[in-house]
């Protein structure tokens, strides 16, 4: 099964910093599928990994992008870019 994609921008106000950083990969990791986001061109990290994503220096605004493979993809992909376009901060 090929991997879904999609390219969202970060609405946190303060980018991918600790606190959505962490909510972002948890929510990848209890996928239970193999999740990669890439800031830009750059290369992808697992983005079930906290340190991976704050790595990527995703600020607001930045435009980035997750991939996902396996049973069920395109309902974790549209967990996943709700969840980076709702600004966490704000909560």
């Amino acid at each position: 099964m090929p991997a879904v994609t999609r390219t969202v921008k970060i609405a946190s106000s303060h980018g991918l910093h600790a606190r959505p950083a962490k909510l972002f990969a948890e929510a990848a990791k209890n996928s239970g599928l193999p999740v990669t986001i890439a800031k830009g061109d750059g290369k992808p990290v697992n983005a079930a990994s906290i340190l991976g994503v704050i790595s990527l220096g995703a600020n607001s605004g930045d435009e980035v992008t997750l991939s996902v493979e396996g049973d069920g993809a395109e309902g974790v992909l549209d967990a996943l870019v709700t969840q980076l376009e709702t600004d966490t901060d704000a909560a």
